[in-house]
């Protein structure tokens, strides 16, 4: 495995540190709702740096690194997307205006940077020191990816329905922080007849912080199925993460577009699960059976693209039958 001394670590915490005030003063102004044009140039901006540090991994440490980053990146940023429908029912939860959702977002993104630095260090740790728990990593990753597809096909079919108004986490928060409904101002906390209460706003970032924390322990076992070198796992997460907010108001008004990406993050989880147990298998047993990371980046990248194109050709199909009905019912009448 390569050594990456503390220059590139230095370089890239300021590089990150640099980025994340970008984000917040260059991109976004105070109280501005984010179009749909503006947040796909930003989002456009996050994809081309992450590439072009990409290029530079390549450079720097050689082929085969540059291969773990874009993968662990492709993974992370497709395992990432999930979490949108989640904001989406977070901000509707408590009821957070447009105009302020970057900055809850944001806030919360400085507490995944942390957590994932935590759950990436001690996943490497675990797997250094003990080498079984990949096969724990690869079945867990399997049984998560077969649960999501059937919670899914349930919640599709009406068996299960997902109430939006429920958060047993944000229940929990409210009994034991004194809070107000007011999210007249984006403030997290406001002084009322001289009580400090909490606001809506800080209630949605930290469960919002706790969702980051509950889909991390998905895509960390996924991630370090490719690497196990904390620099490369660590930076294509954070720049896979780094674009999340961004791409959030891109795709908020089409999520239609993307149906059937429940079905494909699955199915990659449930491949990168039995990469891990077969390739961990493999090494034990001293075989020359292995899935190469370059073979496991053309797999996902094809179950995401051909999930995307799936879903466009159903919400198409869908509005052109809806117009039709509308036609029939216009000529009945």
């Amino acid at each position: 495995m390569i050594e990456v001394n503390s220059i590139f670590w230095i370089g890239f915490i300021i590089l990150i540190f640099l980025l994340l005030i970008l984000d917040m003063f260059a991109f976004h102004k105070k109280g501005e709702a984010v179009n749909v044009n503006k947040a796909l140039k930003i989002s456009l901006f996050w994809i081309v740096i992450a590439l072009v540090f990409n290029v530079g991994v390549y450079f720097a440490f050689g082929k085969e690194s540059g291969i773990e980053f874009f993968t662990a990146y492709l993974i992370e940023k497709s395992l990432s997307i999930d979490n949108l429908f989640v904001f989406i029912i977070i901000f509707s939860t408590f009821k957070i205006d447009p105009r302020y959702q970057h900055d809850v977002l944001f806030w919360g993104i400085i507490g995944a940077i942390v957590f994932r630095a935590i759950f990436i260090f001690a996943g490497v740790a675990l797997i250094e020191q003990f080498g079984w728990i990949m096969y724990v990593f690869g079945g867990f990753l399997v049984f998560t990816g077969a649960k999501m597809a059937i919670d899914h096909l349930r919640e599709e079919n009406g068996i299960v329905k997902h109430d939006a108004d429920k958060n047993k986490f944000a229940d929990f928060l409210v009994r034991f922080i004194p809070t107000t409904n007011d999210v007249s101002e984006p403030k997290f906390f406001k002084r009322i007849d001289g009580k400090l209460l909490a606001t809506p706003f800080f209630i949605a970032m930290l469960v919002i912080e706790m969702t980051d924390v509950v889909f991390a322990i998905d895509s960390i076992p996924a991630v370090l199925s490719v690497s196990t070198n904390t620099f490369i796992i660590y930076s294509s997460n954070i720049f896979a993460i780094l674009g999340l907010r961004s791409l959030y108001f891109a795709l908020r008004g089409v999520m239609d577009y993307f149906f059937y990406l429940k079905y494909a993050l699955s199915l990659i989880l449930l491949f990168i699960g039995g990469k891990m147990i077969l390739n961990h298998h493999s090494e034990v047993v001293e075989s020359n059976f292995h899935i190469p990371n370059a073979t496991s980046l053309i797999i996902i990248g094809s179950i995401i693209s051909i999930s995307i194109i799936a879903s466009i050709i159903r919400s198409k199909s869908l509005k052109a039958k809806l117009v039709e009905a509308k036609v029939d019912r216009k000529i009945i009448n």
